[in-house]
């Protein structure tokens, strides 16, 4: 029982941890098993090629091992989109990527009549997604093939026509007829504009470049901020149709950012905590649900990991739970955000201090050592200063290489929650029955918390209960839980539980039983004790049976109040019922069998007598039509009649009134038709025979 407590306040622990703090931890395999369960092909291929390129691209950053096979399929839509003369830019955007990675046999004459109609396209553009998808394309078939001229002659006019459509705030318009702008347009703005200096035939005009650096700048000043430290991009005014989420809108200004910064020559004013913010902004959002979002993640985080602005490194620690009693080593990990090795770098724990008292700090500076097989930033030992509790620990890294300092970004000290646990020592632990006036002993038992009691204890309502122990953490020091309780259950279940105080390093609690003869109901009897210990950081929590203590109380007053009902076990509910016993109505006395036979023969009489006179008067067949429509209406009929009188007898066997009604009423529509047309028929020959 004491270990379930342990695991449940462990729990509680954990949850806490990730509730005050978010700790950023790279790309693992967990990712990796998302990928191959997110995309998965149903029948060996995607839906299309856009699906196709997500999942190809997904996992070619992550390098994973034993993919689905979607290259011939692929491979075959891709040679299809290029060859179709009415293949749109989007299509054909989206199948040279996926091109580009699946390497498909393709001619090149393909590419060259694609090509003249992407420039067609660039040159007559309206509207950022043409400008995005067409120079997107031309941008990818210059990675693909050399033989095609891809190059811009008028690179500089479309750089102006673009940019047109920019907004003082660093925005976009999607076109020049939608006055709204938006944050996610920009990101595209940034990938087009990318191609443009990438297939600029001349070097575009410089200020062009340093106008739009500055337009990049007003755009990250719109950044929203998490506590945790990551930042993200969000719309602020867009159709409800159009809107953008935060991960799709951040993962689009990323693509366009990092496109751009890689074209240009000299650097983008970028502060770099921005940089990390947003990488902290993808990892924090963990693993998510769908293929499209786990994309943008996955993508994102491969522009951050080598790009020419900032790449961010991720302090990470393996846990943040230390037993002081297991002797844990305080461990430390930096890496990128995919987990690539980081530079060389040190880490230093610069400060660490109790949660909630920042002024007292238990840890001055100190480097922590490297371990370089397993990359791992560690400390040895943790110092005397340290004891069980919850702190936070500062750390610091710090480049080695100069060089290094301009390309990545660490975002100077970072703060982290570590919870210390240990076993605490319970000691002096005591249960005795004291007399209520002289205070004197006369019963008393030693306790071992740690091991199995089972106390035996009687008193009356003129003495007293009392318990005692202390508790030391494993420095020596009083250690005070969040839980200390003690309960009396009665053999009725009626509970009572009280809170054990502290006075300075013992913990007692003392129970006058006259003075709780009313709230122990006068209920006299036995009583099971049970203590509480509790707390996060104990690793040996105690939830245990002390024993037990015969009460002798005073007899029930008439007007005390009456003990509780008995709780109610609330999956009592889900047990087997109490049988119940149906109780019928005896049947009423029915006649002889004879009787019933003989009422029978009688109800029958008229029916056999018309079957009598059938036969006696002979069938008249000399109006029976001969021609075959009237003829078949005619059998149809009499077919019709010999259903009605067989429903009755089904009736009178089987059938319920409401069926019989219902099958009635489309026999009698039917009957109706085909007499109507079989009188109609008779009657038409009667009349033609009265005027021959």
């Amino acid at each position: 029982m004491a270990k379930n407590l342990g695991g449940f306040l462990l729990l509680v622990l954990a949850i806490s941890i990730c509730e005050a703090v978010s700790i950023f931890q790279p790309i693992s395999d967990s990712h990796r098993s998302a990928a191959l369960e997110l995309f998965t092909p149903a029948d060996g291929s995607f839906g299309n090629l856009e699906e196709a390129y997500e999942a190809l691209r997904t996992f070619e950053i992550l390098g994973i091992q034993g993919k689905p096979d979607i290259s011939t399929s692929s491979c075959q839509s891709v040679s299809e989109t290029l060859g179709s003369s009415s293949s749109t830019t989007n299509g054909l955007f989206h199948a040279l990527k996926v091109n580009r990675i699946l390497k498909c046999k393709i001619d090149e004459k393909i590419f060259q009549g694609i090509t003249s109609r992407l420039k067609a396209v660039v040159n007559d553009g309206n509207s950022l997604l043409d400008y995005y998808y067409s120079i997107g394309s031309l941008v990818l078939i210059k990675d693909q093939t050399s033989g095609v001229d891809v190059l811009l002659g008028d690179a500089n006019g479309i750089f102006h026509s673009i940019k047109a459509l920019s907004q003082s705030d660093g925005r976009w318009r999607c076109s020049s007829n939608n006055p709204k702008s938006s944050t996610y347009a920009a990101g595209l703005a940034l990938e087009a504009l990318a191609g443009v200096v990438s297939l600029a035939f001349s070097d575009i005009d410089h200020s062009l470049i340093v106008t739009l650096k500055n337009d990049i700048v007003k755009l990250f000043d719109s950044l929203e901020k998490y506590d945790d430290g990551s930042f993200y991009f969000d719309e602020k005014l867009v159709d409800a149709h159009e809107h953008q989420g935060p991960l799709s809108t951040t993962s689009s200004v990323v693509r366009g950012l990092t496109a751009f910064a890689s074209v240009i020559s000299g650097s983008i004013n970028l502060p770099g905590d921005k940089i990390l913010g947003l990488a902290k902004f993808f990892l924090g959002i963990g693993i998510p649900g769908n293929s499209k979002d786990f994309f943008n993640q996955i993508d994102s985080l491969a522009c951050l990991e080598s790009n020419r602005v900032y790449v961010p490194l991720i302090l990470s620690l393996p846990a943040t739970v230390l037993s002081l009693t297991k002797k844990d080593q305080l461990k430390v990990k930096v890496n990128t955000v995919l987990g690539s090795s980081a530079p060389p770098l040190s880490v230093k724990l610069a400060r660490a201090f109790i949660s909630g008292s920042k002024d007292y700090s238990v840890i001055e500076t100190q480097e922590l050592k490297f371990d370089p097989e397993n990359e791992v930033h560690f400390l040895d030992v943790l110092p005397k200063s340290i004891d069980v509790g919850t702190y936070s620990f500062v750390f610091e890294i710090v480049l080695h290489d100069s060089v290094d300092k301009e390309v990545y970004t660490t975002g100077g000290q970072t703060q982290v929650p570590i919870f210390v646990t240990g076993i605490i020592k319970i000691d002096n632990a005591e249960i005795a029955v004291l007399d209520s006036d002289l205070g004197s002993i006369e019963t008393q038992k030693k306790l071992d918390l740690a091991g199995e009691n089972a106390v035996l204890l009687s008193a009356n309502h003129l003495q007293k209960l009392r318990l005692s122990f202390q508790l030391t953490t494993p420095r020596g020091k009083f250690f005070k839980p969040h839980q200390a309780f003690f309960k009396l259950r009665h053999e009725t279940k009626v509970e009572h539980i009280f809170v054990v105080g502290n006075s300075g390093r013992q913990f007692e609690i003392i129970l006058d039983f006259l003075g709780l003869v009313e709230k122990f109901f006068y209920l006299s009897g036995r009583y099971d004790i049970q203590l509480t210990i509790g707390d996060a950081i104990m690793e040996n929590s105690v939830l245990r049976a002390v024993g037990r203590v015969e009460l002798d109380l005073p007899q029930l007053p008439e007007k005390a109040p009456q003990p509780p009902a008995p709780l109610v076990d609330p999956y009592s509910r889900y047990g087997p019922k109490a049988e119940i016993t149906h109780i019928f109505r005896t049947p009423e006395k029915r006649p002889p069998r004879e009787l019933s036979l003989t009422f029978l023969g009688l109800t029958l009489l008229p029916f056999v007598g018309f079957l009598i006179g059938l036969l006696r008067l002979g069938v008249n067949l000399k109006n029976f039509p001969t021609s075959a429509v009237p003829a078949t209406f005619a059998f149809l009929f009499h077919i019709g009649i010999a259903a009605v009188l067989l429903l009755y007898v089904l009736f009178w066997l089987k059938l319920d009134l409401f069926t019989t009604l219902k099958t009635l009423g489309f026999l009698g529509a039917f009957l109706m038709f085909v007499g109507h047309r079989i009188l109609s028929h008779l009657a038409s020959t009667s009349a033609k025979l009265k005027f021959a």
